[in-house]
């Protein structure tokens, strides 16, 4: 490797163990380059192994690329699952990289990323190119490639949109890029066609395509999740077959536009939908897809390592690759948040419904019903209320004591003026400090909106009521059981968490018997659990 502090934290002879036996399970949280061909694969790569003197690792896709390495055309490294790896650091390459998956670097350029990392662009291109082989300008370059490739192979969009889409100031800056990454024109990269080769050809403003994710997905959980936590016009969630398959809807706002998300988990993959869409938001809706589902799990060496604790271990194995859900909105999270504390959901849900009708504005879609998956709710697609209209006209709208509404209106107010930034760059802890210091914000709304919005996968829910319910349930002493969990404490919040409403919502059951069609209707009709308050 070029730069030492990169070759410190990849172990080489592990990483040969790894692509020598094509384990999926690495693909996307190292790549390989082979000095041979010129090329950089994913672990998993099907064609003949290189030889160990042949090869180096590299942590991110851009490294290689600024090495001189173009992409595999066989085993496409840049359509992995991202690497756990940026969920679980505070540092600031890890908060760095979630922001740039996000396209801050597009949006704000990089003094912008800097500021709100709180560094300057000079110390954070040093730091960025020591730790992962690439500044931000390369990283960023290496997720306008992917958009590009998705949008030259899964759309009929002429080259020239498709440039100035995926973020490249010029066609001449796409062309080139095209050609140093993949070795082809775009042209030809178009016309070797998608890994989906039955794909239909898209509308304007629509994308249809599938997210990889590492095996095994808990798609029961993640149903009932956002069953659970949907706001009425914003989100559905829908049957689509009497075998348990399902679909989640939501209409959001993206930086240049709103656009209506629909994906489908599978045991194998996500198809998504994303229809009404600024095609310069592609990149960001699919980053946000990937945070709400947390597809960059690596949930095999989560779950072993719970699974040490005695304590934990049948919980596991009831319920393999749970994931910690993240959000597309993270002030909408926050603000449902504590529009649902101290009342029931049945109130909860009304409240937020009649704050969605009365501040949300209508999705502005010609045709506004054109959806041609799924249903679309009766008044059609709302957007949920920004945090600027929900500090101006919250107290005429919301219901409750005083005090609440105060809370929930100084909190929109807080997240408007820019005085808390909701962002998946923050570090958990400054969020957690921030949001504690709102009125009516208490440790469990904090510990749990951080846990969302950042992804930190090492926040244990120990004010959550059913979290203590499990624990006791369990003789646990979450006080000092929880240390054997870290860093995956959020994993093991969840697991608690589904292992006590297991009891009363079938389909968080064991998912070693899966649960019937049958099970998730009387489950969601029976028992509409949302996440308790403090």
């Amino acid at each position: 490797m070029t730069t030492s502090a990169v070759a410190r934290t990849l172990d080489f002879d592990s990483c040969y163990r790894a692509v020598s036996s094509r384990d999926a399970r690495f693909d996307g949280q190292f790549f390989v380059a082979v000095r041979t061909t010129g090329i950089y694969c994913r672990p998993s790569c099907p064609a003949q192994t290189p030889r160990p003197q042949n090869v180096h690792f590299v942590l991110t896709a851009a490294a290689a690329q600024q090495q001189g390495f173009r992409a595999c055309r066989r085993c496409a490294p840049d359509a992995v699952p991202g690497s756990p790896r940026w969920n679980c650091g505070a540092d600031m390459s890890s908060r760095a990289m979630r922001m740039i998956a996000d396209g801050a670097v597009e949006r704000m350029g990089v003094d912008g990323l800097a500021d709100h990392l709180g560094y300057t662009a000079r110390h954070l291109n040093r730091v960025l190119t020591a730790e992962l082989g690439a500044g931000p300008l390369a990283l960023a370059r290496a997720h306008r490639a992917g958009t590009a490739r998705v949008l030259i192979q899964r759309t009929t969009m002429s080259m020239a949109d498709i440039a100035f889409a995926s973020g490249f100031q010029s066609v001449r800056q796409f062309n080139d890029t095209i050609r140093d990454i993949f070795g082809l024109t775009p042209s030809r990269l178009r016309a070797l066609g998608s890994p989906v080769r039955d794909a239909v050809p898209a509308a304007l403003g629509e994308v249809t395509l599938r997210l990889a994710h590492r095996s095994p997905l808990h798609l029961g959980w993640l149903r009932w999740f956002l069953t659970a936590h949907a706001v009425d016009g914003v989100e559905a969630v829908e049957s689509t077959d009497a075998r348990g398959g399902w679909r989640h809807r939501q209409a959001v706002e993206l930086p240049h536009g709103p656009a209506l998300v629909t994906v489908e988990p599978s045991a194998s993959r996500v198809d998504v939908r994303i229809a009404h869409l600024d095609m310069r938001d592609l990149g960001v809706a699919v980053n946000r897809v990937r945070r709400l589902l947390d597809l960059d799990a690596d949930p095999v060496s989560t779950d072993s390592a719970l699974a040490a604790d005695p304590a934990l271990a049948a919980l596991v194995h009831a319920a393999p690759g749970l994931r910690v859900p993240g959000t597309m909105s993270p002030a909408q999270t926050l603000i449902a948040t504590m529009v649902g504390q101290q009342i029931s959901v049945k109130a909860a849900r009304h409240h937020l419904a009649r704050l969605t009708d009365e501040l949300g504005g209508r999705a502005q879609w010609d045709p506004p019903t054109d959806d041609v998956v799924g249903a679309t709710p009766a008044d059609g697609w709302r957007l949920f209320p920004s945090p600027e209209a929900i500090a101006e006209h919250g107290h005429r709208v919301l219901r409750g004591p005083r005090r609440r509404v105060d809370a929930i209106v100084s909190a929109a107010s807080a997240v408007a003026s820019g005085h808390i930034d909701l962002h998946p760059g923050r570090s958990s802890d400054d969020l957690r400090s921030e949001l504690l210091a709102l009125p009516g914000v208490g440790p469990w709304t904090a510990d749990y909106v951080s846990m969302r919005v950042t992804g930190d996968p090492d926040i244990m829910l120990e004010h959550d009521l059913v979290v203590r319910g499990a624990a006791a349930d369990l003789g646990l002493d979450l006080a000092s059981a929880q240390a054997a969990w870290s860093p995956w404490r959020s994993y093991a919040s969840m697991h608690l968490w589904r292992h006590r409403l297991s009891v009363s919502e079938p389909i968080l059951g064991d998912q070693t018997t899966a649960p019937s069609h049958a099970d998730h209707d009387r489950s969601t009709k029976t028992h509409f659990t949302r996440a308790p308050t403090p």
